[in-house]
């Protein structure tokens, strides 16, 4: 019995090993895709998801924004940081500009990647209902980014089962191993 024990902890710590390894090894899911979003103001939104499945990026992204307008002015570059509105968008360290702008992103971590969109910087007082509907827009884009704790989630649902079957497994050998000896 104690054999047997042994071989099914071992073969359900190396299923753990696996389920764990292949998670860890889905981090890296390569290409990432930026979606640059204005948010009606002066700032700049910019998604990272994996182009493979569209999770978020959870990894630290490192990218810089560069700006040019229509008559001739140029911003940036401008590094980008986290934001606080979700774990895969990120925002310019300076606001951008009054005007029009053709705004280009550039990531270089965790890979490459560029995207350009054209976005225009003016004050929120001027325009309330435009402030509020970008506002809703990047609400419900990072909403639909998705959540990178489903897929903890269901490791830990797996490891869970998997717990409970090696100790149904233990108790079944532990009765056949005491009604062999009567």
């Amino acid at each position: 019995m104690n054999k047997t024990l042994r071989h099914a902890v071992t073969l359900l710590l190396a299923g753990l090993v696996l389920v764990l390894g292949a998670s860890a090894a889905a981090a890296d899911n390569g290409p990432i895709k930026l979606e640059v979003i204005g948010d009606g103001g002066h700032n700049v939104n910019v998604l990272a998801t994996w182009k493979k499945n569209g999770q978020p990026v959870e990894e630290v992204v490192e990218a810089t924004l560069t700006a040019t307008s229509a008559d001739g002015r140029s911003f940036g570059p401008v590094e980008l940081r986290s934001a606080s509105e979700g774990q895969n968008v990120y925002q310019p360290a300076e606001p951008l500009p009054n005007g029009e702008w053709n705004v280009t992103v550039t990531a270089t971590k965790p890979s490459k990647a560029r995207a350009t969109t054209k976005v225009t910087a003016k004050d929120l007082a001027a325009s309330p209902m435009a402030a509020a509907e970008a506002l809703t827009r990047d609400r419900a884009a990072v909403a639909d980014s998705g959540d990178s704790s489903d897929s903890l989630l269901k490791i830990g649902v797996i490891v869970l089962v998997a717990v409970l079957a090696l100790g149904a497994f233990a108790v079944i050998m532990r009765r056949r191993g005491l009604y062999a000896r009567r």
